[in-house]
């Protein structure tokens, strides 16, 4: 069953969009739970964003993208 990874909704208070500073591992990696596999930034801010489950990640947004809380950034199957 896939999980998709999001963006935590409880990661900043106010309702500003992040952008992916960089992906810690490559798209198809396989990755454990709780593996930091992502950084993003909310007005200079660095965050961590850990994979939800084990398996392969499947990458859907660029680093550099703008993505909100709760966005959708990829996909672990």
């Amino acid at each position: 069953m896939a999980a998709d990874l999001t963006i935590p909704t409880d990661l900043w208070e106010e309702d500003s969009e992040a952008v992916i500073t960089t992906w810690l591992v490559s798209d198809g990696a396989v990755v454990t739970e709780g593996q930091l596999v992502a950084e993003i930034m909310v007005e200079k801010v660095q965050h961590e964003i850990a994979a939800p489950a084990a398996g392969t990640i499947a990458i859907e947004k660029a680093a550099e993208s703008v993505v909100a809380k709760g966005g959708k950034i990829g996909t672990i199957a």
